[in-house]
């Protein structure tokens, strides 16, 4: 893979409103835009199209650092404030739900330099926005100093499969699939409510029943809370990057994938319908919710969501919920097979996660 190339942006604005309904959450924040990991199937490769740009290379290779998020985000939720007399619980309730990486990776290599991310994290857990956050990176760890101070948070990681061979040919440059599930495992060792995204599963490469239950089973073993099961949703400009990477890597495949997908950027319904049943099977196999039992718009639990659920194949489970964990604190650093746990440039002290004023409402 070529060397990304970085450029420093400004933005206007950090919180963007989402206005679909069936999103789970009322605000997104992408502290960048494209992403390094370069995985083939990403979704958010489309909109690279609104810039100009195309879905192929550009997107993992030219990467826009949003230098000032956290400058316009303090504006975004000062004002806010301001509207309610600094009263910080009605600014929860009015902002509702925030999820940070819905077009990008947050915790993209780049991260662990800018930390841009940490810095809206901080503001985020000032002002008591219930927040979830879903990347592919361990790096998330080096912020457990900010998250179990989070009164409302979840972390949701994206892992479509075990399978190293399959990664390293589509998700170049992810981190490798036993330090996601160690990821999983050292967020809920410390309370923070943590699933998995399996999300896109791949026909013909990760559909498999036996693959999913082995990622499921993993999962679960690791103290998994949720896991959400979604199959891939391939748009025009998508479509066309991937197909390249599969005639590359998996060529026998290409045929049925032109069958599967033709004429649409969803999979066919025969097939949608057969793996939906064996997922949802799954899913109640292990006692995973097939996502977090959180809704748009309610700021007094956790929530998560993949950008691949807003296709129509998106499977739930036919279990119950598990509870949710209590924030204990901070505890003793988690276990890690390999290396170093990421550690940020400086710790976060208690008044970067204090309002400056901070209203409490009574009701009369």
């Amino acid at each position: 893979m070529a060397k990304p190339k970085y450029e420093q942006v400004a933005t206007k604005q950090t919180l963007n409103r989402v206005k679909e309904e069936k999103m789970p959450f009322d605000w997104s924040i992408n502290p960048y835009r494209g992403c390094a990991h370069g995985c083939s199937f990403c979704y958010a490769r489309a909109f690279q199209s609104f810039m100009g740009m195309g879905a192929e290379d550009e997107f993992q290779n030219h990467i826009f650092i949003k230098s000032n998020a956290a400058e316009a985000l303090e504006a975004q939720l000062s004002g806010i404030a301001r509207k309610f007399g600094h009263d910080i619980e009605a600014v929860r309730r009015h902002v509702g739900q925030v999820t940070i990486g819905t077009a990008t990776d947050p915790y993209q290599p780049v991260e662990s330099r800018e930390e841009i991310t940490r810095e809206c994290l901080k503001l985020l857990a000032r002002y008591r926005i219930s927040t979830s956050i879903t990347t592919r990176s361990p790096l998330v760890l080096r912020d457990l100093d900010i998250l179990t101070r989070m009164e409302n948070v979840s972390v949701n990681i994206s892992i479509n499969t075990l399978d190293e061979g399959i990664i390293r040919k589509l998700e170049p440059a992810s981190p490798h699939p036993a330090k996601r599930t160690e990821t999983v495992r050292a967020l809920s060792e410390q309370g923070i409510r943590t699933g998995i995204f399996a999300a896109p599963v791949l026909p013909l490469l990760t559909d498999r029943e036996e693959q999913l239950d082995a990622l499921l089973s993993e999962a679960k073993a690791n103290g998994a809370a949720f896991a959400m099961i979604s199959l891939l949703r391939l748009s025009r400009d998508v479509k066309a990057w991937y197909m390249q990477t599969l005639k590359l890597h998996f060529p026998e495949i290409v045929p049925e994938y032109a069958r599967l997908y033709h004429g649409s950027a969803y999979v066919e319904e025969g097939y949608a319908a057969a793996f939906k049943n064996m997922a949802a099977g799954l899913l109640s196999k292990y006692q995973l919710s097939g996502l977090p039992p959180e809704g748009r718009g309610d700021a007094g639990e956790h929530s998560g969501f993949a950008a691949e659920n807003s296709a129509p194949w998106a499977v739930t489970p036919n279990g119950g919920e598990p509870a949710i964990s209590s924030l204990n604190g901070f505890k003793a650093a988690p276990r890690f097979s390999k290396g170093r746990l990421p550690v940020p440039s400086k710790p976060v002290t208690p008044d970067e996660l204090a309002p400056e004023i901070e209203q409490i409402s009574f009701p009369f």
